[in-house]
């Protein structure tokens, strides 16, 4: 998915936008983001029950995800709701999320799910662990967490594993050989 393209479509306070922003920086399924409400955040933590596995989740809240929840406007007991100001169900959710990819001139196939896998390879591409990414997205195998993340940019997390390395066990050799290359 073109996040970009569809971040310059639908602005921070668009129902569009929160919808984007809750798939992914929290990894979840669009039957789990349907349901999510302010009463689910407590301390800064999004606390959940997938609604697919039954597993319970605690997941801080990403600061844009924040500061998107912050701009839109709830009055509702879910964040997100039909314009009649029902909860979407998983499959309203879908076909609406479509309408707004089509808006924003995204290619057909473009989905609410690639927000998942983008959230999983952002969190590899990080330097995350599969362990660490499946305690956000609620994988339960290190398998699909390995496939979520096989499009994540080899080179970036490469980078990040060396920088890390580099702060963890800094350069520590003198040239001390009376060695002169010629």
């Amino acid at each position: 998915m073109n996040i970009a393209a569809f971040e310059a479509k639908h602005q921070v306070g668009s129902r569009a936008r929160l919808a984007l922003a809750l798939l992914l920086y929290t990894g979840q399924r669009r039957s789990d983001i349907v349901q999510m409400g302010r009463q689910h955040i407590r301390n800064g933590i999004l606390h959940l029950r997938q609604q697919k596995t039954g597993a319970s989740l605690a997941i801080p809240v990403h600061p844009t995800l924040q500061a998107v929840l912050e701009a839109t406007s709830s009055e509702h007991l879910t964040f997100l709701t039909t314009h009649g100001g029902s909860p979407f169900t998983a499959a309203g959710f879908t076909n609406w999320f479509r309408e707004c990819c089509n808006d924003a001139g995204l290619a057909k196939g473009t989905s609410a799910h690639g927000l998942r896998k983008a959230a999983c390879r952002r969190l590899a591409e990080a330097g995350c662990s599969a362990n660490v990414i499946a305690a956000i997205s609620g994988h339960k195998s290190l398998n699909e967490v390995q496939r979520y993340t096989a499009a994540a940019d080899q080179l970036r997390m490469a980078r990040t594993g060396m920088e890390a390395m580099r702060k963890a066990f800094p350069v520590t050799t003198k040239r001390t050989s009376s060695y002169k290359p010629e």
